[in-house]
């Protein structure tokens, strides 16, 4: 199985307003995110792909393939990224951890799924078929929720932790959504995290979000806010510095805007590394 990886920086999602920059070769840009789904189908998309990929480290992030629901796993769906991993070779392919469709009906939503053994057994066989087909580890992505299930037996990052030993997937950790679940289901964001053995997180994602009638609504509209920045602190303190995503989806600002995210991403990226650095350092002068 082929374990590429992005690079230990910060990039951005890559949405319709900043293509042309990045097209033109933005030096501010360091790597990108595209939505898997919007490329798929060939024609003009898959040149565009390709011609981004020709420039930047890429990850491919999908909304779309229901890994947690009970139907079989779309098969035109699955062979459409399939075709697409195998075009672009990008340095890491992720989808979410929920389900998007039921008894034919799909559901334009990241819907969470109950975190109970049988649901990690159900996941786990799905996760195996995905990676199988496509040739690549999958990132798995821990999304945000309103409602806790009555049938959670396991904990988040207890649930995540399990699938990686069992598939040999890695986690994308997204910081935004265990505060977004911390406010709105009272769990724990930092033992969540604890609870993830260092080597399985290969992305973390940073977002912002909006309240709304008492609940925090991960909206991907706002800037990053402070508590989440103190997050993600301690999750490069846990986790060193891992290749981190400034995600922007709606009331999407102009390209400074996100590229200031993305520096702020990157100066604690630095800070993290040179903190690691230091201690092999001293013990080296020791010698």
């Amino acid at each position: 199985m082929n374990h590429a990886s992005l690079p230990p920086s910060a990039g951005i999602g890559l949405r319709a307003p900043h293509v042309r920059a990045a097209l033109d070769g933005h030096p501010d840009i360091r790597w990108i995110e595209l939505h898997s789904e919007n490329v798929f189908g060939g024609g003009p998309a898959s040149l565009l792909v390709q011609q981004l990929a020709e420039r930047y480290p890429l990850s491919l992030h999908g909304v779309g393939m229901g890994l947690g629901a009970l139907d079989p796993l779309d098969a035109r769906h699955l062979a459409e990224l399939t075709r697409l991993v195998r075009a672009v070779k990008p340095a890491a392919v992720s989808e979410h951890l929920s389900f998007n469709r039921a008894q034919g009906k799909v559901v334009n939503d990241l819907l969470p799924l109950p975190y109970t053994p049988e649901t990690l057994a159900h996941v786990a066989q799905r996760v195996d078929q995905v990676q199988h087909t496509l040739g690549c580890q999958l990132l798995v992505e821990n999304v945000s929720a309103c409602l806790a299930s009555p049938d959670d037996c396991l904990g988040e990052g207890e649930f995540l932790a399990e699938l990686a030993a069992r598939t040999g997937c890695g986690v994308l950790l997204d910081v935004n959504n265990l505060y977004v679940n911390q406010c709105n289901l009272g769990r724990d964001a930092l033992a969540a995290m604890q609870a993830l053995p260092v080597e399985v997180v290969g992305e973390i994602h940073l977002a912002g979000f909006i309240w709304r009638d008492g609940m925090v609504i991960d909206s991907h509209s706002r800037p990053v806010c402070e508590d989440v920045w103190a997050l993600y602190q301690a999750a490069l303190t846990r986790f060193g510095p891992c290749p981190t995503l400034i995600e922007w989806d709606l009331d999407i600002p102009p390209l400074p805007v996100l590229l200031g995210e993305a520096a702020r991403a990157q100066a604690a990226l630095d800070a993290c590394r040179a903190a690691v650095q230091r201690p092999a350092q001293v013990e080296a002068e020791a010698v």
